[in-house]
Formats: C-alpha cells, sequence, structure tokens
C-alpha cells in the first residue's frame, strides 16, 4: 500500500509540473505576437525575423554539437528537408511576422492557429481521413469566429488588412499542409532537424529583407533589442500534434497581452470571436 500511494504522489507530481511546463512555455510562445509587434516598428519583418532565426539556429546547432550530435544531413532527406523548412518556417514564421504589418495581434494569432482545422482537412487528400460531421462544425465555427472578428467595421477590409489576412491564412494553410506531409520523422536527430528548419527557413527570410526592405540597423532601441532577444531565445514552433492544450493557450494568452502591452481592442466581439474559432479548433485537435 506504501508503495501505491507513494507511486500515485509521484504520478500527481509529474502531472502538476508537466501541467506547470506547458503553461509557461504556451506564456513563451504568445508573448511572441506582442512582442513581435513592438519590434516591427523599429525594423522590417523579413530582416527582423529572418536574423533572430538565423541567430537561434547557430545556438541549436552548437547545442548539437555540444552533445556529439553530427548536422550532416543524409542526401536523400534534403528534398524534405527543404519542404519542411518552407511550410515549417519560411511560411509560419515568415508570412506570419509580415501579416503583422497589416493586421492587429488578435486577428493574426486567431487566424495562424486555425491550422488544425486545415490540416483535419488535408487528411482527406492524402491521408484518406474523410471528414466527420465533427470535423464539418469545426470548419464552420473556426470560419464563424474569424468572421466575426475581422466583421468589426462592416467587413468594410481595407487593401492592407487583405495582405495581412491572406498572409496569417496563407501561414496556417501551409504550415497545415506541412505536418500532413512531413509526419514521417526526418533521419536525424530532433535538435538537429530543428536547427536546419529554423536556419534554412531564416536564411531565405534574412537574405529578402536585406535585399528588399532595407533596413535602419540602427533603429533598434533597448526596447527593441529586448524583444529580439527574446524572439532568438524562446522556442517559437508549436509541435503540431503534441502539447494540443498550449495550441489553444497561445492565441488567447497573445491576444490578452497584446490588450495590455499594445492597447488593441479586447471587448465581446473578440471574446466571443476566440470561443468560437478555438471551440472550431478544439474539434479539430480531438482527431490528432
Amino acid at each position: 500500500m506504501r508503495l501505491l500511494s507513494e507511486g500515485m504522489d509521484t504520478a500527481r507530481r509529474d502531472r502538476s509540473i508537466g501541467f506547470l511546463c506547458l503553461v509557461v512555455t504556451s506564456f513563451g510562445w504568445a508573448l511572441n505576437w506582442p512582442l513581435m509587434k513592438l519590434l516591427l516598428q523599429q525594423w522590417p519583418p523579413l530582416f527582423a525575423r529572418g536574423l533572430a532565426g538565423v541567430l537561434a539556429a547557430v545556438i541549436l546547432a552548437a547545442l548539437a554539437l555540444s552533445r556529439r550530435e553530427p548536422l550532416k544531413v543524409p542526401r536523400a532527406a534534403i528534398p524534405r528537408l527543404v519542404f519542411a523548412s518552407f511550410t515549417n518556417v519560411f511560411a509560419w514564421m515568415g508570412f506570419g511576422t509580415v501579416a503583422m504589418k497589416y493586421v492587429t495581434v488578435g486577428e493574426g494569432a486567431l487566424i495562424a492557429y486555425t491550422m488544425p482545422i486545415w490540416a483535419m482537412l488535408f487528411a482527406w487528400p492524402f491521408l484518406h481521413v474523410r471528414p466527420t460531421v465533427r470535423d464539418v462544425v469545426s470548419l464552420a465555427l473556426g470560419i464563424a469566429g474569424v468572421a466575426l472578428l475581422l466583421g468589426a467595421d462592416g467587413f468594410a477590409i481595407t487593401s492592407g488588412k487583405l495582405i495581412g489576412i491572406t498572409l496569417a491564412l496563407s501561414c496556417a494553410i501551409l504550415f497545415a499542409l506541412g505536418n500532413v506531409l512531413n509526419r514521417a520523422q526526418l533521419p536525424m536527430p530532433p535538435l538537429v532537424v530543428v536547427a536546419w528548419q529554423v536556419g534554412l527557413g531564416c536564411l531565405v527570410m534574412l537574405v529578402l529583407g536585406i535585399a528588399f526592405e532595407h533596413p535602419d540597423y540602427a533603429a533598434i532601441t533597448p526596447t527593441g533589442v529586448a524583444c529580439f532577444v527574446y524572439m532568438t531565445l524562446v522556442p517559437r514552433r508549436l509541435p503540431p500534434t503534441s502539447a494540443s492544450t498550449g495550441m489553444l493557450l497561445v492565441p488567447v494568452i497573445g491576444v490578452v497581452s497584446a490588450a495590455f502591452i499594445l492597447g488593441e481592442p479586447l471587448g465581446l466581439r473578440e471574446i466571443a470571436a476566440m470561443v468560437l474559432t478555438l471551440g472550431g479548433v478544439t474539434l479539430a485537435l480531438q482527431r490528432a
């Protein structure tokens, strides 16, 4: 009996620690959104995100080498690695960051985190998993939530906002496509895979940012430096089939923190939109 009691106590303690880690990590992911918006007031999006990602990739590669994990990529895995770098990094981070120039954090985060709904739809043609009634309800709730959020001005959407919505939706759809098609694990240690994906995807952003955005390197303030350091060090990729509760927490925390940090609106419309959208995401995640 004593051993059983000790085992139950250990299990409860492990669950508590796991939940705490999940909440802390969710806050880490979520705060990226308002801090990214702050940084974009000083540096252009592709340059800022690309530079932060390249530095993060160097840190991850150094950690992998310190653990004696080889950085070599098998020749056969190169096409899959490049595709994953495009969908999981360039599209997810790059499109999502540029979208922040045109939409609020609440709009960008909620649209981006409809990703599980699109993954559910992609599972039909690629994995031969037919949508169920629950899946249709999930899609309807997600669309209703986003529509409610974007209808604040009677759907009088400016060209700039339309660009932001398109980019945020593209980042969600492409990330979902990548998660469906990249299910097979690459033949490399996980840390090495992340280092390569982040490095390749963000290097393209950085090159494009330098070439076309012409950043003013001296424009950054101490606040911007703090945001940049945070974006570099905090993990930015949410696992597609795990930590589903964390996936639901991220846009909620992002929207609420943006209200406090940036003064963005947070009223009944925004709350109702979150409830509808995340209700649809919850149904979609139950399949994962």
